[in-house]
């Protein structure tokens, strides 16, 4: 009899597992974010089941564009805006009326939710520096504080980045320094900064997972991965600096959704109260765009919403950012993730210059000096040309790995950059190589 009873439970438990509405995530969050959700909204909704696909920001948006004939996704879930401003332009995102009781309209000067209703501002986001404080000490490190304070020459092989062609995080702090910075000042900072880095990590999560392990001493990283790490007991701690953006993570629903219901639950919880607590898990420690959330978070944890919280953040263009969206990373990739070794020989190249004329009057020094920082400046398109439709639009393939293929006129493009790029730095080095030898 014992047998018969626990038989048919084992049945009664498959059967409604088997008859669940399976709502499908298709998100570039990681297992300590999507799991904890997963478990609470199975609990509130026991006749939904959430199926979590994990993409990266640009394979996502790749993913969608690619399965919009046969839509197998019912949810988009990720930081970057910019990436739901490509999807709603392409119409691959559903005008969906959510219920979101007690979040206000913005952040600052920055709207939460998008006007016109396609995503939903979920968690708020800053970028920043994180940093591990055993190794700083024991390599007597300064703690940057600031953007341009990671160009110097005491962090040279310390620094840890993600490529923002295989992170939208990354990309947005990318083009928040670009925004707020300008074009010019903002890609010669981006290029000093990984002169002194010792790695370009694949996926995002590998910046933090860098700094938790010493490998390296400081990272950037969108704010919750430092927030977290310390939260889980790292020797960590993270600083906005005073150029950063405060914007939300977003969550949509994707058009021809095929369970529009259970995708409109999940994005329903994921704004209710009881969501919001979720992201004050230590492994999540995101920041709530509810206010009301923040009565129950650990003490010292920031408060976006509070006026002292990053007074220098910058208001974000959103719509800049989307229209250059794949020209960046194609343009960071070009400059710096694929020639890394090339910028890093350049950049030491003259700080051992600069080291050996710190106090030298040689004024032949001083203008080899100047000569090689300005060809490693030096940018082979204007910003002009970045904002241009015509020019920017010739960017369609977002590359989801090192070996994705570029062909066409993108190829061609790239092609000349990667020239401009390798002739500046070589001949940066030389000349500061000479400057050195005076």
């Amino acid at each position: 009899m014992r047998k018969l009873l626990l038989g048919t439970a084992l049945s009664l438990i498959t059967l409604s597992a088997a008859s669940a509405d399976v709502v499908t995530v298709v998100t570039s969050f990681p297992q300590d974010l999507t799991g904890p959700f997963k478990a609470a909204f199975e609990e509130a909704y026991p006749e939904h089941q959430l199926e979590v696909v994990n993409r990266n920001t640009n394979a996502a948006v790749a993913f969608l564009q690619e399965t919009q004939g046969s839509n197998t996704t019912d949810i988009f879930w990720a930081s970057a805006p910019d990436a739901f401003e490509v999807l709603k332009s392409q119409n691959l995102l559903a005008k969906v009326d959510i219920a979101a009781e007690g979040i206000p309209d913005s952040i600052g000067s920055y709207p939460i939710n998008d006007p016109d209703g396609f995503y939903y501002g979920f968690a708020a986001s800053g970028y920043g520096i994180m940093y591990n404080t055993r190794y700083v000490d024991a390599n007597e490190l300064p703690i940057a504080q600031e953007w341009e304070d990671l160009m110097g020459a005491e962090y040279n092989g310390h620094v840890a980045m993600s490529s923002p062609s295989r992170s939208g995080t990354t990309h947005l702090t990318v083009e928040t320094l670009l925004q707020g910075d300008g074009w010019e000042d903002g890609w010669a900072k981006w290029k000093w900064i990984s002169g002194n880095m010792n790695t370009v990590t694949e996926r995002s999560f590998g910046v933090p997972d860098a700094v938790n392990s010493g490998s390296a001493g400081f990272g950037i990283v969108i704010d919750f991965f430092g927030l977290a790490s310390k939260a889980s007991g790292f020797p960590v701690e993270l600083v906005y600096p005073s150029v950063t953006a405060i914007v939300p993570a977003n969550i949509g629903i994707v058009e021809n959704a095929p369970s529009p219901a259970g995708a409109k639950d999940f994005v329903e919880f994921v704004l209710s109260p009881q969501g919001q607590e979720v992201l004050l898990n230590p492994a999540i420690m995101r920041l709530p765009v509810n206010p009301e959330a923040y009565a129950n978070a650990p003490e010292g944890f920031p408060n976006p919403f509070d006026e002292d919280f990053a007074p220098g953040a910058i208001i974000f263009d959103v719509d800049k950012s989307g229209a250059r969206y794949n020209l960046v990373n194609s343009l960071f990739d070009v400059m710096i993730t694929y020639r890394l070794d090339e910028l890093r020989q350049a950049v030491s190249a003259v700080q051992r210059a600069e080291a050996a004329h710190a106090d030298s009057s040689n004024e032949e020094a001083h203008a080899l000096i100047a000569e090689a920082r300005a060809l490693i400046e030096a940018l082979p398109i204007t910003e002009e040309q970045s904002l241009d439709p015509a020019y920017a639009d010739v960017f369609q393939v977002a590359r989801k790995s090192a070996d994705t293929e570029v062909v066409g006129r993108q190829a061609e493009v790239e092609q000349e950059w990667d020239s401009f790029t390798v002739d500046n730095y070589r001949r940066a080095r030389e000349l500061a190589e000479q400057a050195a030898s005076l």
